[in-house]
């Protein structure tokens, strides 16, 4: 314990700052309440009184520590993180919170501390009360809720500054004109989440949102947002169409594609639209099992003749037309089974409509996968609509690739042959050898794998980007038979085709705050060279935190320029309030990211 004794003149604020910047820092809840009580003692305010019954982050619920980047904060510092945004409409750094929070007190606010405190405990209260309706798993959510719970199976928080704006007191925003707000902005995260696009720069067009229109008419405010998003016209931030999301989920592997719970949400909501047509109350939130139509291991059961119509059928598999809700998991041997026991069994767990449209009388193929597949899409845009003749146009000249390949795409366009050995990068595991297999898995002595990727995992023990942990016998790595079959490789007359970008633009979405890497390592783990992907980058409006890529001794790139033309920002400033830093202009080595970490980025992705 340390006790300095203070003279009536000094700041005992600015003291404990100090104090607190050179030692274990304190979280930003902490400083502002160290601030906020200090104001109210000056006022001459009932600081004990305050205490109990205006601050409002004593209950455990506050305390539980989240992830923000590299990161982890208190729930508590996050929720005061996205309430600044709310009011003032700029992205803060989580770790330069007490400090906006201060200026906005000081500067901005025009209120007495009370005053203040009230409005941030009406609205902690409320975000609290939302979380937990979001964890209820039979209530009846108020869009609000729904959007919580929605956002947190997304793993996105990017929404929350526009609950905490439509919802704050001193506003007095109507209800139906908050909830038609919520609904415009969770369309145009969702449908960028479902093509899988950056969403880096979201957090930026929030916040400018906000600040552009926050003092709007009510009754003008939904058309103003809804015109906001739709006006975006880069890659990095647009509202995709109804064209551009159907196109891409009829042929989506989407059981792969998504992680569990996003594409629980999505059926979710496939199942909510069925049931509003029928004034059905909506679909409990229990965690039921994703279930495969047709089986993961057809073969057993669902014989079709001919490598094109295994492929056909392969490709089917994880399509979102064959996947549905059960209430329990079907044991191994009725999942795999033949049809019609494996209807009969659905019909055992039917407490879903999207259940009941299974044929009893016709096989279930390919065809009615597609049928229900454009059926399910048609909800999903119900869901999450657009505005009537919104088209979702991108100005940029960036590719828009949404394409995934595996390696029975490979296999049926002839850049990889059946019975192919591949080996394992060099190294410790270079012994180890895999088999292609005719449906298009890895065959590692008597274990099958989906994926280049799932394979690499077992043989390594780690997340790895199995695209280039695999090499043929000449010495490429598989990415590079992937890039041939997507038309990215010199060919043999030596003209040069676009390169498939893909991998880098998802790794640098992955990017934790206070971490940075080079280009090189960057070019390293996707397959190309330095030169090419630093051309790349400064021209993409794809490429998300492209801040947070340096030149080999840690530099900031010249010429660095973000996607967005008006974005002025300092991207060293960027990257510093992010938490990397810098000793003589070089950023510290510690905290740089190698061409293996970016490949775990990338198959943990």
């Amino acid at each position: 314990m340390v006790v300095i004794d203070l003279q009536a003149q000094e700041n005992s604020q600015e003291i404990f700052e100090t104090l607190n910047a050179r030692g274990t820092p304190l979280t930003a809840a902490d400083l502002v309440k160290n601030f906020i009580f200090q104001r109210l003692q000056s006022d001459g305010v009932d600081t004990q009184h305050a205490y109990a019954n205006d601050w409002p982050f004593e209950h455990p619920f506050w305390e539980s520590k989240l992830a923000a980047g590299r990161y982890s904060i208190t729930r508590s510092s996050q929720f005061l993180n996205q309430w600044l945004t709310s009011r003032v409409g700029e992205e803060i750094s989580p770790r330069s919170t007490f400090t906006r929070f201060k200026h906005h007190v000081e500067h901005e606010a025009g209120q007495k501390m009370h005053d203040l405190l009230t409005t941030l405990k009406a609205q902690a209260d409320q975000y609290r009360e939302w979380t937990a309706a979001a964890d209820e798993p039979d209530k009846a959510l108020t869009p609000t809720e729904m959007a919580v719970y929605r956002m947190h199976a997304a793993k996105v928080e990017v929404l929350k500054p526009v609950l905490l704006w439509v919802h704050d007191p001193d506003l007095a925003i109507p209800g139906p004109v908050a909830d038609d707000v919520i609904a415009a902005t969770e369309s145009w995260v969702i449908r960028r989440q479902l093509l899988r696009l950056p969403t880096g720069d979201l957090g930026r067009v929030v916040a400018d949102l906000i600040r552009t229109h926050r003092a709007a008419p009510t009754d003008e405010l939904p058309e103003r947002v809804r015109q906001h998003l739709t006006h975006l016209t880069s890659s990095s931030t647009y509202w995709p169409g109804d064209d551009e999301i159907r196109n891409a989920l009829l042929t989506e592997n989407a059981f792969n594609r998504f992680p569990r719970p996003r594409l629980r949400m999505l059926l979710e909501a496939v199942e909510d639209n069925y049931r509003a047509g029928h004034n059905y109350p909506p679909t409990p939130r229990r965690g039921f099992h994703v279930e495969h139509v047709m089986p993961q291991r057809w073969e057993t059961n669902w014989h079709v003749s001919g490598l094109e119509a295994e492929l056909e059928r392969g490709a089917h598999i994880h399509r979102l037309g064959n996947l549905t809700l059960l209430t329990a998991s079907l044991n191994i041997d009725v999942s795999n089974g033949p049809w019609e026991a494996k209807r009969l069994k659905f019909s055992e767990f039917d407490t879903f409509l999207m259940n009941r449209s299974f044929p009893a009388d016709a096989p279930w193929d390919e065809s009615l996968i597609d049928a229900r597949t454009h059926t399910m899409v048609d909800a999903i845009l119900a869901t999450w609509p657009v505005p009537p003749g919104h088209a979702g146009n991108v100005t940029d000249q960036t590719a828009q690739d949404h394409t995934w390949v595996q390696l029975k795409h490979l296999i049926a366009a002839g850049p990889l042959s059946p019975g192919t050995t591949l080996t394992a990068r060099p190294g410790q595991w270079e012994a180890t050898q895999a088999v292609v297999c005719p449906d298009g898995t890895l065959q590692i002595g008597d274990k099958h794998f989906d994926t280049p990727s799932g394979a690499g995992k077992h043989v390594k023990g780690a997340a790895t980007n199995g695209w280039s942990f695999w090499r043929l016998d000449d010495g490429r790595k598989l990415a590079h038979i992937r890039a041939i079959y997507q038309g990215g490789r010199p060919d043999r007359e030596g003209g040069r085709k676009p390169f498939d970008w893909t991998t880098l633009h998802t790794i640098l979405e992955a990017l934790p705050q206070g971490r940075w890497t080079t280009y090189r390592e960057l070019a390293d783990a996707v397959g190309t060279a330095p030169q090419p992907l630093g051309g790349h980058i400064a021209s993409c409006a794809q490429c998300a935190n492209a801040h947070r890529v340096l030149t080999a001794d840690g530099r900031i790139a010249d010429g660095f320029a973000w996607p967005d033309p008006n974005d002025h920002r300092d991207p060293g400033e960027v990257i510093r309030a992010e938490g990397v830093t810098f000793s003589d202009g070089r950023a510290d080595l510690d905290l740089r990211l190698d061409s293996d970490a970016l490949g775990e980025l990338m198959a943990s992705t």
